[in-house]
């Protein structure tokens, strides 16, 4: 690709919780790269997923979901999302079509009237299938009330409706310059911390109501083998002794059935055979160690 002719840049997506901020950016990838479950507060770090679109290499920044931080993570995650969205050429802010103005989306449009300074803030009216068509357009007039947006959409992230002209009106508006990263390349995190982000979803779809908050999973070692497989050694943390029963299992039949999941997706992501081995260990204070924030792409000294 003619250097001259290329355009990069990066577009973070912001909203509440569960607004549907990781099944976008894994649609406009176009394949898996941010960790997508029914649970709130699940993006923990700034995930960056490269797309393509014609002559635009566009780095979309998935951050986490911006609500009321009650203690060290939470503030820490807050934070790490009003970095990216500091850092992005374009912002897109997305809410949910059948939820309208929350409180929660109210906040954000304060927040982006302090931070957005000249970038373009994009709204993404998302899940538009649960409401008819008259309400949407009363939700985007609303909201265009409250704010000049540069551009509107209306879309499904899930179904992908409406998601290939968001798509490109972004990439005709990424500035000129060289790609950040090869042409093949669909996210800029370690493979280390992808595939612990895939175990932590499986965490989360197998236990529900009962996964512990206080969880995070790390990748300790990863061994490549000469038949061309690949060992991969994580640790589950948990604060309390009794968040290690709930993730065990009855005869460690939860920790085998997430093993078996997680396996099974790294396999296909990886393209190659896979031998996952996990732990739970307990830490009570996990969370309030450093090095447990940097594992996580997260700064500790933001949580204080």
């Amino acid at each position: 690709m003619n250097e001259e002719a290329t355009r990069c840049g990066f577009v973070a997506l912001i909203g509440e919780p569960n607004a549907g901020k990781s099944t976008l950016l894994n649609r406009m990838v176009g394949a898996k790269v941010s960790i997508v479950t029914h649970k709130v507060q699940t993006t923990r770090t700034r995930i960056r997923g490269v797309a393509l679109e014609g002559a635009a290499q566009v780095v979309f920044v998935d951050t986490p979901g911006l609500f009321r931080p009650r203690r060290r993570l939470d503030r820490a995650m807050v934070a790490a999302a009003w970095t990216g969205a500091s850092d992005a050429d374009v912002i897109v802010l997305l809410i949910e079509a059948h939820r309208g103005i929350t409180p929660g989306v109210e906040a954000i449009l304060e927040t982006l009237a302090e931070q957005a300074g000249t970038r373009p803030v994009v709204l993404a009216i998302n899940k538009i299938d649960r409401v008819k068509a008259e309400a949407l357009l009363a939700l985007s007039e609303a909201m265009n009330a409250k704010r000049d947006f540069a551009a509107t959409f209306m879309i499904s992230a899930e179904r992908g409706h409406g998601v290939k002209d968001l798509k490109a009106w972004l990439g005709e508006r990424m500035p000129a310059g060289p790609w950040l990263y090869p042409e093949d390349q669909i996210a800029d995190l370690p493979l280390r911390m992808i595939a612990a982000e895939m175990t932590r979803e499986k965490l989360t779809l197998r236990l529900h109501e009962e996964l512990p908050y206080q969880l995070t999973v790390e990748t300790e070692s990863w061994k490549e083998h000469d038949n061309g497989s690949v060992r991969i050694d994580q640790v589950v943390y948990v604060a309390r002794d009794g968040h290690k029963g709930i993730v065990l299992g009855a005869k460690g039949e939860t920790i085998k059935a997430v093993g078996s999941a997680a396996r099974a997706e790294l396999r296909e992501f990886l393209d190659r055979d896979v031998h996952l081995f996990l732990q739970v260990r307990v830490r009570p204070n996990w969370l309030e160690e450093p090095e447990r924030y940097s594992e996580m792409g997260l700064d500790f000294k933001d949580g204080a």
